[in-house]
């Protein structure tokens, strides 16, 4: 798939998708995304269509803990996220599960 953005630091969505799940769909999907992500390429399915993602060895893992104050109260949620630079193959900070 061919991008071409017009302004730096624009973001475009490419994918995304949200639905509600149980915990142990949610898991079954981390342990096939993780599986993919060893193997360099994810492809993604939805309503929108396909995206395939080829990954570089080495990117940028951010995990996050947020929690929202709302009218029908606080939500929380769990972020895991995972960021390169084409061409780039760089890595910082660390952080593991306990």
């Amino acid at each position: 798939m061919k991008e071409r953005y017009e302004k730096m630091g624009r973001e475009r969505i490419l994918f995304k998708a949200e639905e509600r799940k149980g915990l142990a769909e949610v898991a079954e999907f981390l342990r096939s995304l993780a599986d993919r992500l060893e193997g360099g390429a994810v492809t993604l399915k939805g309503g929108s269509g396909d995206l395939e993602i080829l990954l570089p060895g080495t990117v940028v893992l951010e995990v996050k803990v947020e929690a929202e104050e709302k009218r029908g109260g606080i939500k929380r949620s769990l972020e895991v996220e995972i960021e390169w630079r084409e061409g780039d193959d760089a890595s910082s900070g660390g952080v593991s599960l306990a």
